[in-house]
């Protein structure tokens, strides 16, 4: 490799450097310790130096130095980790630069002509290489280690590299850690020991900072059930949150990747980068903590101060631009933030030079002052155009015609009359949509009420009221701790929809998509699907006690909601839970509102929550748990199992406590839901465990702690609470009230925010990261044990064979995912359907697995053999194996007798599926002739079997409909399920019989599977003399069937091409040589030529083997199935890599 030139003490180097080679302006040396006539000690100790040092010269022992000869100084351009290679560089130096230097008058003028030749070099391999070209040359070199040392493939890109110790034990191996896109890798070398690890980012179900009496700081990983510490980090942060961020890529790309392909930019393993994993984390902080849509992205950031009128001061805080928001928080961030879309910009002044200022006017008579903005010119220059022309294609819409479309939205969030208007895009001749929440109209307020209850809900409007005129009204509203404080009194019924709207962000999604809901609703209403029979099913469980969901104007707009956003979002569809929180959206929101309520709920407060798995509510479940652990440690002492606060607390999370708490009190919960995400439901539940303390404590098992806390939950109220008694739920228990007195709903939240909201959000997303991994590895061990479980009684492997064998099935489908963009094998991983169906294999996937495992995959032809064995066990055509299918073949391999191997053997000659690769053999006579199938030829023949409507538009094939897309035949799914329960042994006389094209590739595999055998010449003399007796055997049967047909008895004659009047030692001899024959020809052509009918039994074939004792010790012969398990360990990899 060519380096960048640097001046190199040659004094000080003689000691660990010997010259090979040298000449007037060059010098090529080997590193003492390397090559020949390196000394034992001197290696280990030069070794050891270069790892801990960090020495190029560990993996690239040569090196060329520039000379000149009138100069004490040494220039390094050249390294090298073979004598071949850096051979190789001074061959070109001797042919390409030599002469030229002859030219020359100074050395001065030699060596700068020697370092631009070099640079050059380096420019022109940095155009086709993974390294940037602002790279620093340490990079360079830590690749060329990296390459070296673990030997992965090439497009395996390294992030980044760090100096650390790796404790095996108690003693700490000073290295350097590797950081790339699939793998997490250490390397030291100290005084010969070599240590070398290699981990898997989708192994990790562990990553966290750990401090130890010894060591105060500490990255602790755990995968595969073993736990590995680094330390001494000097820059263990940036470390860390480096490995959080590529193990989350890592899972997300794997296991989830309804979550991943939402995120184009990190679709390509190639172009992943430090700064990029950085800049994305950066924009899901920056869109989270804002609210904002999935699409914006944190442009720029700029330190300034913001004059706020309520405190008449200047706040100091950062600016924060996207695509179509300007976004401001205060230093600490929760003293105050706003946001500003550009939407609402109708003005921008720079007024004074002098103090830098900015001066955006919004909408609504309000004037935001931003000063000492650097570069505040430029910026205002960037608002101004963002706000006269759209700044994305979902704001094409003008301002005016903006204003025109949706006048309800900004008349209802600038203290406008009271009349009503229709929704953002709603048609004035639709009627289907509802123009208003429910509790309007089932409970409309009366005005005139002078109930003490409407009282102070009045006081309550009135606050907020006071709120709006100080802190202004509608998107571009101050947040600040007073917002807080007024959330956690209680949100008045009137203002509680479009609070909700704001604090969520659902308002930006409406205003910026308008008329989408009532074109979504054309597309959709009417069809049928899975997700609308689920639907149907669950519309009447809906807060069936509410009055609204006793009609059928709740029911039909629950019911369009729910089918709208199934429709949008058909890889969540619907899941139980929608149901419930939806219904409550629509009691306060109207129904255009409450879809976007149920899109920001569904994609950005609560992500994954609302899929099969579920895997975010129990990440969150998780965080939870560690809470507990944190907070209330007695609590943690007495419950051994925690797992019960999983089970008792899923409905929480999934429901915002709407499933356990009255109506009247669970709005109250979403309120503070809206406004400050999944921390208020954790503050939440912490307090209600707090509140049951000494009850808890006291209880002897997990059942009578649930009913302490349903007891407790229904005794929860709201004494402020203006709803009516046919509204409000009644508790369900009425006995133990003294023990369970009554407890208001905003006492509890106070309660909840005082003693746990020191719990920041940065903090509350640290611990889903990391427990995300740990939640993954859960449910994969999960669906790994209901694997083995199902399939060990089917077969004879033990355990940990099976284990084994599902781990190497397993890592095959990731090895096939992790260097390519779009690879087919992502799709291959499906968690939605049952578990023996998510992880399945295609044809070249298995082929690559096959040879690894196979006995007999090692003989000529394997491709051969193992295409057959592929198509036998894909018992439905689909083109995939699942698990079971895997297995089953090679339980009979080594683990069946004779007659079940030969049986196996038949059966994969008789494969109708594999008709189709025969005809491409015909066609194509290389594909098989000794030469290795190639991926074209794999995918092209794994597709013969499927029908055309089992192929999806995408081109994957699928066992199942998607959920959400089609309706599943449960007859077929019931029929199949009684078939494999009925399913008998299948006996040897169910067997159809052999023709003579299948014959006579049997024989050809027979004698490809005896090649290499220590008794090869016996095994053919055996399976010759046993084709010549069917042979024979056919022709006398045919001559008794026929007798007066001698054209066609003679037949059989013509095909051996041998008389009939032989001796038994000259018919054996000859009829090895009349099968090679066969073994050559091509099977197809030979039908054609000769015509003739003949086949034979799998009893005939059986009986003649059987006479021939070598051939039934070489079926009968064990295998040491562990050992190729062991082989099957090592080399997957690099079977993969080559």
């Amino acid at each position: 490799m060519w380096l960048k030139p640097e001046e190199v003490l040659l004094k000080n180097a003689l000691k660990l450097w010997v010259t090979e080679k040298s000449n007037e302006y060059f010098v090529l040396q080997r590193r003492r310790g390397y090559g020949d006539g390196g000394g034992r000690f001197a290696g280990l100790l030069v070794g050891t130096l270069d790892a801990v040092m960090d020495s190029t010269a560990k993996v690239a022992p040569y090196r060329i130095l520039h000379q000149t000869p009138d100069s004490q100084v040494y220039w390094s351009i050249a390294c090298g980790a073979s004598k071949e290679e850096i051979e190789h560089h001074w061959e070109w130096l001797q042919h390409n630069v030599m002469k030229t230097l002859s030219v020359f008058d100074s050395s001065e003028d030699i060596t700068s002509f020697v370092q631009g030749k070099i640079r050059g070099l380096i420019a022109e391999e940095g155009k086709t290489s993974l390294i940037r070209e602002d790279d620093p040359e340490k990079f360079r070199e830590a690749l060329l280690r990296f390459e070296k040392w673990f030997n992965l493939p090439k497009s395996e890109k390294l992030i980044n590299y760090y100096s650390c110790s790796y404790w095996r034990g108690r003693v700490p191996c000073q290295g350097w850690l590797y950081l790339s896109t699939n793998f997490l890798c250490f390397y030291s070398f100290l005084l010969g020991a070599e240590v070398k690890l290699v981990i898997s980012w989708n192994e990790i179900s562990k990553l966290e900072k750990t401090t130890n009496v010894i060591l105060t700081e500490t990255i602790h990983v755990c995968a595969r059930g073993e736990d590995h510490y680094f330390s001494v980090f000097l820059h263990l942060s940036e470390t860390f949150l480096l490995m959080e961020q590529l193990a989350d890529y890592s899972i997300k790309r794997l296991f989830d990747k309804e979550t991943f392909e939402g995120d184009p930019a990190l679709y390509d393993p190639q172009q992943i980068t430090k700064r990029g994993l950085e800049t994305r984390a950066r924009n899901e902080q920056f869109r989270t903590f804002f609210r904002l849509p999935r699409e914006e992205n944190l442009l720029e950031v700029h330190e300034c101060f913001l004059w706020v009128p309520f405190n008449h001061y200047n706040m100091l805080g950062k600016i924060c631009l996207s695509e179509n928001y300007l976004c401001f928080a205060s230093q600490d961030g929760s003293q105050c933030h706003i946001i500003i879309p550009m939407r609402e910009v109708i003005g921008v002044e720079t007024p004074d030079n002098t103090t830098k200022a900015l001066t955006l006017v919004v909408r609504g008579q309000k004037a935001l002052r931003f000063m000492e903005v650097m570069d505040f010119q430029r910026l205002a220059g960037i608002v101004r155009e963002k706000c006269g022309t759209s700044g994305s294609p979902q704001h094409i819409v003008s301002r005016q015609a903006h204003i025109e479309g949706c006048p309800d939205l900004f008349e209802h969030f600038e203290d406008n009359s009271g009349e009503e208007s229709l929704m953002v895009g709603q048609k004035v001749s639709s009627r289907t949509v509802s123009t208003e929440a429910l509790m309007n109209v089932f409970h409309p307020q009366d005005a005139e009420n002078l109930d003490p209850k409407m009282l102070k809900e009045k006081m309550k409007e009135q606050s907020w009221n006071i709120h709006f005129a100080e802190f202004g009204r509608g998107v571009s509203m101050f947040r600040t701790k007073k917002t807080r404080e007024l959330i956690i009194r209680g949100v008045p019924e009137a203002l509680r929809g479009e609070l909700w709207l704001l604090f969520s962000g659902a308002v930006n999604d409406m205003a910026t998509h308008p008329g989408y809901y009532t074109r979504i609703l054309e597309k959709c209403m009417g069809a049928c699907t899975l997700a609308t029979d689920e639907i149907e099913r669950d519309l009447h469980r809906s807060l069936p006690e509410h009055p609204a969901f006793q009609s059928d104007t709740g029911i039909s707009a629950l019911r369009r909601v729910l089918t709208a956003y199934a429709y949008r979002n058909p890889k969540i569809g619907y899941c139980q839970a929608m149901n419930i929180l939806t219904s409550v959206l629509l009691l306060y929101a109207k129904e255009e509102e409450a879809f976007w309520l149920l899109v920001a709920v569904c994609e950005r407060m609560l992500p994954d929550y609302f899929n099969r798995r579920i895997i975010g509510a129990l990440v969150d479940q998780a965080v939870f748990e560690e809470l507990i652990r944190d907070r209330l440690p007695q609590l943690t002492e007495h419950m051994t199992d925690m797992t019960f606060f999983s089970s008792v607390s899923l409905s929480w999370f999934l429901t915002l406590f709407i499933s356990v708490l009255p109506i009247e009190s669970a709005v109250n919960v979403v309120d503070c839901f809206f406004y400050d995400g999944i921390k208020a439901i954790l503050q939440l539940g912490l307090a209600v465990l707090d509140y049951n303390m000494d009850r808890l404590l006291t209880c002897r098992d997990d059942a009578e702690a649930v009913t302490i806390l349903n007891k407790f939950f229904d005794n929860v109220t709201n004494k402020d609470s203006p709803l009516p008694p046919t509204v409000q739920q009644a508790p369900t228990g009425n006995d133990g009230k003294k023990l369970h007195p009554k407890v208001d709903i905003t006492n509890l939240i106070r309660e909840a925010y005082e003693k746990y909201g020191n719990i920041r959000s940065e903090e509350v997303d640290s611990m889903r990261k990391s427990n995300r991994l740990y939640v993954i590895q859960t449910l994969e061990d999960t669906t790994k044990q209901n694997v083995l479980r199902v399939v060990s009684q089917e077969l004879k492997f033990g355990v940990q064979e099976l284990e084994d064998l599902y781990e190497l099935f397993k890592k095959q489908h990731f090895l096939s995912c992790y260097w390519t963009a779009a690879s087919p094998s992502l799709k291959h991983h499906d968690p939605s359907l049952p578990y023996l169906e998510q992880y399945q294999l295609d044809c070249q996937q298995f082929l690559a697995l096959y040879c690894l495992l196979s006995p007999w995959s090692c003989k000529a032809n394997g491709d051969d053999l193992g295409l057959r064995m592929f198509y036998l066990q894909d018992e439905n055509q689909d083109g995939l194996i699942n698990f079971r299918e895997f297995c089953c073949g090679f339980d009979v391999l080594y683990n069946g007798n004779f007659t079940e191997k030969l049986k196996l053997l038949f059966k994969l000659h008789l494969n109708q599926a594999f008709t189709a690769f025969t005809e491409v053999e015909t066609e194509n006579p290389n594909v098989t002739k000794g030469n290795s199938l190639t991926k074209e030829d794999l995918t092209h023949l794994s597709r013969f079997t499927v029908p055309l409507s089992d192929i999806a538009e995408d081109g994957v094939i699928r066992k199942s409909p998607e959920k959400g897309k089609g309706k599943i035949d449960l007859q077929a799914y019931l029929k199949q399920w009684q078939d494999e329960l009925l399913k008998k042994e299948e006996s040897i006389k169910d067997l159809p019989r052999m023709d003579q094209a299948q014959f006579i590739q049997f024989s050809k595999t027979l004698y490809n599977l005896f090649h290499g055998h220590p008794e090869e010449e016996s095994l053919y003399r055996a399976i010759a003399t046993v084709t010549s007796l069917l042979l024979k055997m056919e022709e006398v049967g045919r001559r008794l069937q026929k007798p007066s047909s001698p054209a066609e008895t003679s037949k059989a004659p013509i095909l051996t091409g041998q008389p009939e009047s032989t001796t038994q030692g000259e018919g054996e001899s000859t009829n090895v040589d009349e099968v090679s024959k066969l073994k050559d020809s091509s099977p197809a052509n030979q039908v054609k030529k000769e015509q003739i009918e003949w086949s034979f039994a799998f009893e005939q074939i059986l009986a003649s083997l059987l006479n021939e004792p070598v051939l039934v010790r070489f079926f009968e012969k064990p295998e040491d199935f562990a050992a190729k398990l062991e082989f099957a360990k090592k080399n997957q990899f690099k079977s993969q890599i080559n």
